[in-house]
């Protein structure tokens, strides 16, 4: 069994990946991080700040970027990535957290989100519809500052990233 992070950088994903490698020392359960990537949405990129306004789109750089961000929040998680048309719609990118999911055998999905699970959600958010999936558990993270992120960090045994590396597709 895993834990679960949908993850593209903005605080709420941090938080949840900080609440699921918590739960994952007690659980000793693994953790992945996940993130779905419109190929070379630029826009897209640059309402993330995986890449400057002056910035081109280059996978490569968005992927590592990602990669550190889950690396510095959690040495211990694997960090996976999936890439998706230039216009995906939120539909697709939920398909793809969800099929990641059962693929990883998640036993929880740690979703960062204001608005999953509420009767009223963003037609952009992939948030409801990967909530959505019982096939697993899902703790929905809506506080952006979890108190305990630099104290995890610094007393994580794990100090060295279990990876520096990334597996392009």
């Amino acid at each position: 069994m895993t834990l679960v992070v949908p993850f593209d950088g903005s605080d709420l994903a941090e938080a949840a990946l900080v609440r699921a490698t918590e739960f994952g020392k007690v659980f000793e359960e693994n953790v992945v991080a996940v993130s779905v990537i419109p190929k070379g949405n630029t826009d897209y990129a640059r309402e993330r700040d995986w890449i400057t306004q002056n910035e081109q789109f280059d996978l490569e750089t968005v992927v590592s970027i990602l990669h550190k961000k889950v690396v510095d929040l959690s040495p211990s998680a694997d960090f996976r990535h999936k890439v998706v048309d230039r216009y995906a719609p939120s539909g697709s990118i939920s398909k793809h957290l969800r099929k990641v999911s059962r693929e990883e055998d998640a036993s929880m999905v740690f979703l960062g989100s204001e608005n999953a699970g509420r009767f009223v959600s963003s037609v952009s958010s992939v948030g409801p519809s990967v909530a959505a999936d019982e096939t697993y558990d899902v703790v929905i993270v809506r506080d952006r500052s979890p108190a305990k992120i630099a104290k995890l960090q610094s007393a994580s045994p794990v100090k060295n990233p279990k990876s520096d590396f990334y597996l392009s597709e």
